[in-house]
């Protein structure tokens, strides 16, 4: 079943049920291209800046108070979860995301007239004071925003946590380092996950570090900067209207056009996020190496076992949470090359890849956090150690020799270190042999308890 609907290019058929009217089936016929859909995080916000905005233009005596009230109603419904299946956009669609701004206001106007019988229009209640060239950049900035204290900075911050505890756990075992995954001195494997918990910090603080950007809205630009068709106070209060509503602070973007024409700051946290991406990648990549084996590998960890690892090995098992860890970071570093590329196209007084740049983020965002979340309940937080074989390897480590360069110089070290992997010898026996230094010496000297603190 179909109906009529209209718009300025003329008669639209649109699914009889469809809360969605012409402009909105124009891009569904337009855009059949990949099938993917703004995520509900963009669809969320965007209502809620329909509600701002309805609110906005009341307080300035612009929209009938009735009329504002039917549209928070409406928003509210949306925010609450209901009608997402009404957003059939392609993501692939006018740059600005038009289509999705439009797609917003008839749904919304079809709902107020469906529950108060209230006939608003689209364009001229819906969108009053706005623009797409506004509405979609101040979308994509609170959608993120959204999702980023949500969901991801607690997933980091949980990953962090969940490694600051097993560290504390790890002080007395002491295991070969390695540089260019060849054995190297001793070092504690609290050491080593303190490395991944200043490491991960440190992510977490880049990501933080962009809120005071996002926080700042397009929204009061229209068009191109200049405010065309929004009263002056507008921006004002409509920052103070949205802010009560999410439970942040936000404000007027300092430059209108700054904020429409380009997408640096969502360049930013996509490059905070390959960052964190690449701290996941170290994280679980070790995570990998000290599992391998567990006989013909590094095998000083023992990862949980969760699932058969072959169709056909019998007995094998895979590190799964690692390893799909890093799928997770390869896809999110693809998705900031994406962002790069469309941040790259702000021609003029508009950047025209915003669709693209919103879905990518908002997904980076999402595979982050689960990424994070994974990693800390099903890797970090259940791994066991081999204590045993640490200490077997540690044993037979020759690079000890490093400890006697001051005692019997470089190269008659380098020398003993070579004896020592030749003859398959733990390397105080054969320091022992071949210089005048003691056994109790020895002992004291190449403890590698005593080798991993500050100044050996």
């Amino acid at each position: 079943m179909k109906r009529t609907e209209h718009d300025s290019l003329g008669p639209v058929d649109v699914p009889a049920e469809a809360l969605y009217g012409a402009q909105t089936q124009r891009a569904v016929d337009n855009f059949k291209i990949s099938e993917r859909h703004l995520q509900p995080a963009f669809i969320h916000a965007l209502a809620q800046i329909k509600t701002a905005c309805a609110k906005t233009n009341a307080e300035l005596g612009l929209l009938d108070t009735e009329h504002a009230k039917a549209i928070a109603a409406a928003a509210k419904r949306i925010i609450d979860g209901e009608f997402y299946d009404q957003f059939p956009v392609d993501v692939f669609q006018t740059g600005s995301g038009t289509s999705t701004n439009m797609n917003m206001n008839e749904v919304l106007s079809h709902l107020v007239e469906r529950d108060s019988g209230l006939k608003l229009h689209p364009n001229d209640h819906i969108n009053m004071s706005q623009s797409s060239n506004d509405v979609i950049p101040t979308a994509l900035h609170l959608s993120v925003l959204n999702e980023l204290h949500l969901t991801l900075l607690p997933a980091l911050r949980h990953l962090d946590d969940r490694i600051r505890r097993k560290a504390s756990t790890l002080h007395e075992v002491v295991k070969t380092g390695r540089t260019h995954l060849m054995d190297a001195m001793p070092l504690t494997m609290e050491q080593e996950l303190t490395g991944w918990h200043h490491q991960l910090a440190a992510s977490i603080a880049r990501l933080d570090q962009t809120t005071s950007r996002l926080t700042q809205l397009a929204q009061g630009g229209t068009a191109v900067g200049t405010g065309i068709n929004a009263p002056v106070a507008f921006a004002r209060l409509f920052c103070r209207q949205l802010s009560a509503q999410v439970g942040m602070t936000l404000t007027p973007a300092e430059s209108f056009f700054t904020a429409l024409s380009n997408q640096d700051t969502a360049l930013e946290l996509s490059a905070a996020m390959r960052t964190a991406a690449t701290t996941l990648i170290k994280i679980a990549d070790d995570l990998r190496w000290m599992n391998s084996g567990p006989l013909a590998g590094i095998g000083e960890i023992e990862l949980q076992a969760l699932q058969p690892g072959s169709s056909i090995m019998p007995g094998k098992v895979n590190p799964v949470i690692p390893e799909a860890v890093l799928m997770t970071c390869m896809q999110v570093c693809g998705n900031d090359t994406t962002v790069a590329l469309s941040a790259q196209r702000s021609n003029f007084q508009l950047n025209v890849m915003l669709p693209v740049i919103a879905y990518n983020l908002l997904d980076s965002l999402s595979l982050l956090a689960n990424a994070a979340t994974a990693l800390a309940d099903k890797a970090i937080d259940t791994f066991t150690v081999r204590q045993e074989h640490i200490e077997q390897a540690l044993s037979r480590n020759p690079i000890l020799v490093t400890a006697l360069n001051r005692v019997i110089g470089y190269e008659k070290a380098a020398a003993l270190a070579k004896q020592a992997y030749a003859e398959g010898r733990p390397i105080i026996d054969v320091v022992e042999q071949e210089t005048e230094l003691s056994r109790e010496e020895l002992e004291q000297m190449l403890d590698p308890h005593l080798l991993t603190r500050p100044g050996g």
